[in-house]
Protein backbone atom coordinates (compact mmCIF):
# COMPACT_ATOMS: atom_id res chain seq x y z
CA UNK A 1 0.00 0.00 0.00
CA UNK A 2 1.63 3.31 -1.07
CA UNK A 3 2.07 6.24 1.29
CA UNK A 4 -0.17 9.26 1.02
CA UNK A 5 1.28 12.71 0.34
CA UNK A 6 0.84 13.69 3.98
CA UNK A 7 2.65 10.55 5.18
CA UNK A 8 5.51 11.11 2.71
CA UNK A 9 5.87 14.70 3.88
CA UNK A 10 5.85 13.59 7.53
CA UNK A 11 8.46 10.91 6.81
CA UNK A 12 10.69 13.45 5.03
CA UNK A 13 10.43 15.81 8.02
CA UNK A 14 11.36 12.98 10.39
CA UNK A 15 14.40 12.10 8.25
CA UNK A 16 15.55 15.72 8.21
CA UNK A 17 15.13 15.97 11.99
CA UNK A 18 17.14 12.78 12.46
CA UNK A 19 19.90 14.03 10.17
CA UNK A 20 20.08 17.33 12.04
CA UNK A 21 19.94 15.72 15.48
CA UNK A 22 22.41 12.87 15.00
CA UNK A 23 24.36 12.94 11.71
CA UNK A 24 26.52 9.94 12.64
CA UNK A 25 23.49 7.72 13.20
CA UNK A 26 21.89 8.99 10.03
CA UNK A 27 25.02 8.27 7.98
CA UNK A 28 25.28 4.81 9.52
CA UNK A 29 21.67 3.99 8.70
CA UNK A 30 21.89 5.28 5.12
CA UNK A 31 25.27 3.66 4.51
CA UNK A 32 26.88 6.96 3.48
CA UNK A 33 29.99 7.90 5.40
CA UNK A 34 30.60 11.56 6.13
CA UNK A 35 34.04 12.92 6.89
CA UNK A 36 33.59 16.59 7.77
CA UNK A 37 37.26 17.59 8.00
CA UNK A 38 38.60 15.29 5.31
CA UNK A 39 39.31 17.99 2.73
CA UNK A 40 41.13 20.18 5.25
CA UNK A 41 43.27 17.25 6.36
CA UNK A 42 44.14 16.37 2.77
CA UNK A 43 44.94 20.00 1.93
CA UNK A 44 47.13 20.27 5.02
CA UNK A 45 49.00 17.06 4.18
CA UNK A 46 49.51 18.32 0.63
CA UNK A 47 50.88 21.63 1.89
CA UNK A 48 53.12 19.83 4.37
CA UNK A 49 54.58 17.55 1.71
CA UNK A 50 55.06 20.36 -0.80
CA UNK A 51 56.74 22.47 1.88
CA UNK A 52 59.14 19.66 2.65
CA UNK A 53 59.89 19.28 -1.07
CA UNK A 54 60.59 23.02 -1.33
CA UNK A 55 62.88 22.82 1.70
CA UNK A 56 64.76 20.01 0.01
CA UNK A 57 64.97 22.06 -3.19
CA UNK A 58 66.32 25.00 -1.20
CA UNK A 59 68.96 22.78 0.39
CA UNK A 60 70.02 21.34 -2.94
CA UNK A 61 70.22 24.73 -4.65
CA UNK A 62 71.65 26.35 -1.49
CA UNK A 63 69.04 29.13 -1.62
CA UNK A 64 68.11 30.36 1.84
CA UNK A 65 64.89 32.24 0.89
CA UNK A 66 63.57 29.12 -0.85
CA UNK A 67 64.24 27.07 2.29
CA UNK A 68 62.46 29.65 4.44
CA UNK A 69 59.48 29.65 2.10
CA UNK A 70 59.34 25.84 2.22
CA UNK A 71 59.50 25.91 5.99
CA UNK A 72 56.59 28.37 6.20
CA UNK A 73 54.49 26.29 3.78
CA UNK A 74 55.23 23.09 5.71
CA UNK A 75 54.43 24.81 9.00
CA UNK A 76 51.10 26.11 7.71
CA UNK A 77 50.26 22.63 6.38
CA UNK A 78 51.04 21.07 9.75
CA UNK A 79 48.91 23.70 11.50
CA UNK A 80 46.02 23.00 9.11
CA UNK A 81 46.19 19.24 9.71
CA UNK A 82 46.33 19.61 13.48
CA UNK A 83 43.48 22.12 13.62
CA UNK A 84 41.31 19.94 11.36
CA UNK A 85 41.94 16.86 13.49
CA UNK A 86 41.27 18.69 16.75
CA UNK A 87 38.09 20.15 15.20
CA UNK A 88 36.83 16.66 14.46
CA UNK A 89 37.25 15.65 18.08
CA UNK A 90 35.41 18.74 19.29
CA UNK A 91 32.51 18.04 16.95
CA UNK A 92 32.04 14.56 18.37
CA UNK A 93 32.22 15.74 21.97
CA UNK A 94 29.83 18.63 21.34
CA UNK A 95 27.18 16.38 19.80
CA UNK A 96 27.42 13.87 22.65
CA UNK A 97 26.62 16.43 25.33
CA UNK A 98 23.59 18.68 25.29
CA UNK A 99 24.56 22.37 25.40
CA UNK A 100 23.80 24.29 28.57
CA UNK A 101 23.23 21.20 30.68
CA UNK A 102 25.59 20.98 33.58
CA UNK A 103 25.96 18.22 36.12
CA UNK A 104 23.80 20.02 38.63
CA UNK A 105 20.85 20.50 36.26
CA UNK A 106 21.00 16.85 35.16
CA UNK A 107 21.05 15.66 38.77
CA UNK A 108 18.12 17.93 39.63
CA UNK A 109 16.18 16.60 36.66
CA UNK A 110 16.82 12.99 37.70
CA UNK A 111 15.77 13.85 41.27
CA UNK A 112 12.54 15.41 40.03
CA UNK A 113 11.79 12.42 37.82
CA UNK A 114 12.28 10.00 40.72
CA UNK A 115 10.20 11.96 43.19
CA UNK A 116 7.41 13.42 41.11
CA UNK A 117 6.85 10.88 38.34
CA UNK A 118 5.79 8.07 40.69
Amino acid sequence: MPLSDRERKLLAEMEQALSADDPRLSSTLTGARTYPGRTRVLAGVGALLSGLAIILGGLISQTVPLGILGFLIALSGLFTVLSALSGLGKGVKASAKAPGRGLRSRLEQRWDQRNFDN
